[in-house]
C-alpha cells in the first residue's frame, strides 16, 4: 500500500483513536506526527490494523502518501497551533486540497480560517467532534461546518467512523464556516449543565438524605431505565458504586473541577447574541466556583457548613428524579434557543432536528431523550422546545418535583444553582406579565429611554417624572 484516502496530523489521545477508527473501517489513512517515534510507536502497536496506517516523517512525505484531491485531519489542540500547522502545510498542498480541523476550535477562528482558504486555498473544514476517547475510537459525534461540497467529499469516510443510532450516521453538516464547531460549543455547554445538575442531585442524596455512595449509584442505575437513560446518568451510577479497595472514589476525589473552556465560550456567545441560558450560566459559574478551594474553606469556617441533613420526608428521591427530568429539558429547551439565535445572526440555516438526531449516540449528551426532541422539531422547528406536546407535558408532571427539590434544598442550605436558574427561567417563561415594566419605568426615569404603554401604541413615551428627573 503507497496511498491513503485521507491523512492525519497529531497522535495524542483523541488523534490516535481516530486513526484508528478510520483504519478500521477500511480507509488507508496516512499520519504524521511532530514527535518522529511518536508516529512510528502508534504504527507498531496497531496490530492488524497497521497495514492501513502510513506512518510519515515529513509533513512532505504525508503529502505525498496521500491521493488527490488531499483530504488531511487536524487533532492538534486549539488556538495558534492550527493557524501554525496550516501555514505549513499550505506550500505543500494543491488548492483542491482539504484540510479538516477536527479539534476544540473557538468558532470565530473557524469561521476566519475558512475566509482565508477562499483567498489563500486550500479548503478548509471546521469538524466538532464529541465522545471522548472512547468516541473517537469507536464512532463519535460529528458536527461539520464549510462548504457543502467539501463535506460531501469526505462525507463517506465520516459517516463510516461516526456513531451509530438504528444505523443512522450521527454526522452531519450543520452550515458553512463555523457552524459546526458553534454547535460543538452549544453540545459542551449542554454537557456542563447536565453533569452539573446530576452532581446537584448527588449532593442532596449525599448531604441532605444521608445516602452512602453505593447508594446513590443505584438509584442512578434504577433511573437509567427510565426518561433520563443516558451516558452521563449511566456513568454517574459507575463512579458512584467504584471503589479504590478501601473507599468510594467519590469519597476521595477533591471537589475541585477542571474545565477546558469550551462551557464558557457558550455563555459568552449567548450574552452576544442575548440568548438567555441560564442553566448553563450557572454550570459555568459553578466550576469556577469549585475552583475557589481556599475561600470555600474559609467561608465555612466564618458562616458554618451550609448543607444540612433533610427532616425524614422532606424530600423523596423521586421527586428529585422528576428534578432532574424538569432541568433536563429545560437545559436542552435553552441549548436550542441558543442556536437558534446563532442561526439567525450568521445566516447559517442550522438543521435543528438533525442536530438533535447527530447528539442521540456517540457524543457526551446523548439520551433516549434526544429522540423524541429530534421528533418534537422536525413537527416545528420554529416552536421553543418546551412548548411541544410532548414536553410541555413532561414539564407540567415534573416541575412539581423541581420547585420542591429547590424550596427544600434553598431553605437546608444544598446549593442548586443549575436546577434553580432552571425553574426561575420557567417562571419566567409562563408569565405572561412580567415585572420588566418596573425596569423600564427606572430607564425613563434616570435616562429618558422611553416605554411603551399598553393603552397606548407607539414607543418612546415618557412618564411624569418631571422635576423628579435627575
Amino acid at each position: 500500500m503507497s496511498t491513503a484516502n485521507i491523512g492525519l496530523i497529531g497522535l495524542g489521545t483523541m488523534g490516535a483513536m481516530l486513526a484508528l477508527n478510520i483504519a478500521e473501517k477500511g480507509f488507508p489513512i496516512a499520519v504524521w506526527n511532530r514527535t518522529t517515534s511518536v508516529t512510528h510507536k502508534f504504527k507498531s502497536e496497531a496490530g492488524d490494523l497497521a497495514e492501513r496506517i502510513i506512518a510519515t516523517e515529513t509533513l512532505a512525505d504525508l503529502v505525498a502518501a496521500i491521493a488527490k484531491p488531499r483530504s488531511i485531519i487536524l487533532m492538534v489542540p486549539a488556538g495558534p497551533a492550527v493557524d501554525q500547522q496550516i501555514e505549513a502545510l499550505r506550500p505543500l498542498l494543491d488548492p483542491e486540497d482539504l484540510i479538516i480541523d477536527a479539534g476544540n476550535a473557538n468558532f470565530h477562528d473557524t469561521n476566519r480560517r475558512a475566509e482565508e482558504a477562499k483567498a489563500k486555498g486550500p479548503h478548509f473544514l471546521g469538524m466538532g467532534v464529541s465522545g471522548g476517547e472512547e468516541g473517537a475510537r469507536h464512532g463519535p459525534s460529528i458536527m461539520g461546518g464549510g462548504e457543502k461540497a467539501d463535506w460531501d467529499r469526505v462525507a463517506p469516510v465520516l459517516e463510516a467512523i461516526s456513531a451509530k443510532y438504528q444505523g443512522i450516521p450521527c454526522a452531519t453538516w450543520m452550515g458553512p464556516g463555523g457552524a459546526g464547531h458553534f454547535v460543538k460549543a452549544v453540545h459542551n455547554g449542554i454537557e456542563y449543565a447536565d453533569m452539573q445538575m446530576i452532581a446537584e442531585i448527588y449532593g442532596v442524596m449525599r448531604d441532605g438524605l444521608g445516602l452512602s455512595a453505593p447508594e446513590i449509584g443505584a438509584v442512578f442505575d434504577k433511573w437509567n431505565d427510565g426518561p433520563l437513560q443516558s451516558y452521563l446518568i449511566e456513568i454517574s451510577a459507575a463512579v458512584s458504586k467504584a471503589t479504590d479497595g478501601a473507599h468510594p472514589m467519590l469519597d476521595v476525589i477533591l471537589d475541585k473541577a477542571g474545565q477546558k473552556g469550551t462551557g464558557r465560550w457558550t455563555v459568552i456567545e449567548a450574552q452576544n447574541l442575548a440568548a438567555p441560558i441560564p442553566v448553563i450560566e450557572a454550570a459555568v459559574m459553578a466550576r469556577n466556583v469549585s475552583a475557589r478551594l481556599d475561600d470555600r474553606r474559609k467561608g465555612e469556617a466564618v458562616f458554618g457548613a451550609a448543607p444540612m441533613a433533610l427532616p425524614k420526608g422532606a424530600l423523596t428521591v423521586e421527586a428529585l428524579e422528576q428534578a432532574m427530568i424538569a432541568g433536563k429539558i429545560l437545559c436542552y429547551a435553552q441549548g436550542f434557543d441558543l442556536i437558534v439565535a446563532a442561526s439567525k445572526e450568521f445566516g447559517w440555516d442550522l438543521p435543528l432536528p438533525a442536530i438533535a438526531r447527530v447528539w442521540r449516540e456517540g457524543c457526551i449528551i446523548r439520551s433516549t431523550m434526544l429522540n423524541d426532541m429530534a421528533t418534537a422539531l422536525e413537527e416545528d422547528q420554529g416552536r421553543d422546545l418546551m412548548f411541544a406536546p410532548f414536553f410541555a407535558d413532561h414539564l407540567r408532571a415534573s416541575t412539581p418535583g423541581l420547585r420542591q427539590a429547590v424550596s427544600v434544598g434553598a431553605a437546608h442550605g444544598l446549593p442548586l444553582p443549575a436546577l434553580a436558574a432552571g425553574l426561575a427561567w420557567f417562571d419566567m417563561m409562563r408569565t405572561g406579565r412580567s415585572t420588566a415594566n418596573m425596569i423600564q419605568a427606572q430607564r425613563d426615569f434616570f435616562g429618558a429611554h422611553g416605554f411603551e404603554r399598553l393603552d397606548q401604541p407607539g414607543t418612546g413615551l415618557h412618564g411624569p417624572w418631571g422635576a423628579h428627573m435627575v
